[in-house]
């Protein structure tokens, strides 16, 4: 047997986020008898929508628990913006793995996108989902000549985009930066619509929805038993862990540690105070700068990450503070913009050392798969991990799928 961690919401995120109101919530029922089942999905924020969905749309008969309301830990600090370029650049993550290697991980979080834009559109999914290219601007020791580099191997990787000089640059998005790569294919949404008509869908198709929180885990024969804190249990054929950014202590990953952000969200702006196309932005920095629009025209910027803070009191205390050099960083990017904090909030987040996740089969346990360290790109990996896990308890296995697996190694730097 083997014991689950425990985490309450608060853990997860601070303050308030955007996201949080205007829409209908999935009812969790209370689980007061045991139960059993083909595939449990452990969490209920946005990767483990992606999984019930998708695999109750495959046939398999589903149950999701989590012990707090579906999407309300680390699915609604995300900023949503759902982009498929990697929080490591292809030329290091080319350096970690040699350029193949590298390359079709980029393209796999490029269909992955592609992937989630056409499901919501073949679903209707009402979340305010947008298509939206972004802006990899210069920033700190990464400037023109680096971003020249970066965006000349990406064409040989076979992805879309375009370097812009600093001319061009103001000329067509208004921006005091050396450079900026243009990409197309990124999106960005309201993360907690997206997982509540997800979790919705995969009611409809017959998934089954508790209010349960899991504290361990005993093998049996082909399956777990989850040990619920109630005392019930669950017995599963299969057992997913989409829990957000807490990654169980009998998973732990030398890859794998957690880092703290900060972001506000703005009143609504006047459109001279916006940007072209509303497109995605972020800075081509260790600690990058990251800001998107909304659909009532707010600015949502965010960034200041920080691997040393992981207490969420300590997190949360800093808030303020955090808010006032977001603000002082938005007026440089965006001077006509009314650079006031009406939102501020805080999250913890998973990371890896590479910038890739964490998706495949849990080591050593059978029947146990997880989905962790998703970084910037929560949401893309989060789809991404859908389909892969998928497709391993199908029994189909991809060789790339190596690439995101719990046990790889440490990259070489």
């Amino acid at each position: 047997m083997f014991d689950s961690e425990t985490t309450v919401q608060r853990d997860l995120r601070g303050g308030c986020p955007p996201w949080l109101s205007g829409f209908k919530r999935p009812v969790r029922a209370p689980l007061d008898h045991d139960l059993s089942c083909d595939i449990l999905v452990v969490g209920a924020g946005i990767t483990g929508a992606l999984m019930a969905q998708h695999l109750t749309a495959l046939g398999r008969q589903v149950c999701v628990i989590d012990r707090e309301r579906a999407g309300f830990g680390s699915t609604a600090a995300s900023t949503a913006m759902l982009q498929w370029e990697i929080d490591c650049p292809l030329s290091e993550l080319t350096g970690f793995y040699g350029f193949e290697r590298a390359a079709n991980v980029y393209r796999r979080s490029l269909q992955a996108v592609a992937g989630l834009r056409g499901l919501v559109d073949d679903l209707a999914l009402l979340c305010t989902f947008r298509h939206r290219s972004s802006l990899y601007i210069a920033a700190g020791d990464f400037g023109a000549r680096q971003l020249l580099a970066e965006h000349q191997l990406r064409e040989r990787a076979g992805l879309p985009g375009v370097c812009l000089d600093y001319l061009t640059l103001r000329r067509e998005f208004d921006f005091d930066r050396e450079a900026v790569i243009v990409s197309p294919g990124s999106a960005d949404a309201d993360p907690l619509l997206l997982a509540h008509a997800l979790l919705a869908q995969a009611i409809q198709h017959g998934a089954s929805m508790f209010d349960a929180q899991a504290v361990t885990y005993d093998n049996f024969g082909h399956g777990l038993i989850v040990g619920l804190e109630n005392g019930r249990q669950i017995e599963a054929k299969t057992v997913i862990l989409a829990t957000g950014y807490v990654m169980p202590e009998f998973l732990n990953s030398d890859l794998h540690s957690t880092a703290s952000s900060w972001a506000i969200a703005t009143p609504p702006q006047t459109p001279d105070a916006l940007w072209r196309d509303g497109v995605l932005i972020w800075e081509a920095s260790d600690d990058y700068l990251y800001a998107r629009t909304t659909a009532d025209n707010r600015i949502v910027i965010g960034g200041e990450d920080d691997d040393a803070v992981t207490d969420p009191d300590d997190r949360d205390a800093l808030m303020p503070a955090k808010a006032e050099i977001l603000k002082k960083k938005l007026s440089l990017l965006r001077p006509n913009a009314v650079a006031k904090a009406e939102l501020i909030w805080s999250g913890a987040f998973g990371e890896t050392d590479d910038g890739l996740p964490l998706i495949g089969r849990a080591p050593g346990i059978p029947n146990l798969y997880a989905a962790y360290g998703y970084g910037g790109n929560g949401i893309t990996f989060s789809f991404l991990a859908s389909r892969v896990i998928a497709k391993v308890i199908a029994g189909q296995h991809e060789d790339w799928y190596d690439d995101l697996s719990l046990d790889r190694p440490k990259p070489k730097s």
